[in-house]
This record gives C-alpha cells, structure tokens and sequence, in this order.
C-alpha cells in the first residue's frame, strides 16, 4: 500500500504524471476535482481503510501541508513516497496558457505558490523521494 504525495508548483506536470504513472493502479485524491477538504477527507479516509494505494495530487508546498498526509497514511502502515517536481517558472507559465477554462491558474497564484515552496526531506516521514524534471515533454524521474 502506497501513498504518494506530489509536491511542485502548479502547471509543474503532476497529473499528467499521474495518469502516465499511477492511473490503473492508485486512486487520485485532488482538490481541484473534488473542491472541498471534506470531500479530500473522505477519499483519504476511504483509501487509507479500504488498503487502496492513492496519489495526492496536490501543490503540497510546505512540510506541514505534507505532514497531515503523511501521519494519516503512516499510522495506516502505507508507504509514503514523495515525487517533488523541480519547479520551471516558465515552463509552467506556458502550460498554465494552454490550459482553458477553471483549469487556468491565476499567475499569481503560481508564484505564491514558487514562494512557499519546501523541497521535501526525508525527516518528514517519507520512505522514499524522487525528483521530477520535464525535458521535451517527457518526464525525467531520478
């Protein structure tokens, strides 16, 4: 059992990761679809005691918007594996541009985002952590 927990800026690639990665087998927990942080509670909950591995595909920028995850998951006896996506201010300008409707990202909101932004450390409880680049549309995990 699995959780994974996605950190980078908005635009950064996070779902499109998701659905190259983890689609057929971890359930997706995203507040953009599902809007409230009730609604997040129930899905995590339900995850977590249904023992189905789920992906939280938020911006988690800080260690505390992590930690609510990570104690959750843990105390569930789930691994937690942390993917930070390296962030690419410009990158992500463009892609926010090509997305319609409330998908678009108030830039502003991409670069409150950039400014809070913790690089996730192992002492938060992660078992494993990766870094994600995107180079010509394909994404590189190391």
């Amino acid at each position: 059992m699995e959780c994974i927990i996605f950190v980078g800026i908005q635009a950064s690639g996070k779902s499109t990761f998701y659905k190259e990665r983890f689609f057929n087998t971890h359930m997706r927990i995203n507040l953009d679809m599902l809007k409230t942080r009730r609604k997040e509670a129930f899905y995590l909950e339900a995850s977590m005691k249904g023992k189905q591995s789920f992906v939280v595909d938020n911006t988690n920028p800080t260690k505390l918007d992590r930690q609510k995850y990570i104690d959750a998951a843990r105390s569930h006896g789930f691994k937690i594996i942390g993917y930070y996506f390296e962030p690419d201010y410009d990158e992500s300008i463009l892609r926010n541009e090509l997305r319609s409707g409330k998908e678009v990202v108030p830039v502003v909101g991409i670069k409150s985002t950039l400014g809070k932004l913790q690089r996730p450390e192992y002492n938060e409880g992660f078992d494993e952590l990766f870094t994600v680049t995107l180079v010509d549309g394909e994404f590189i995990v190391s």
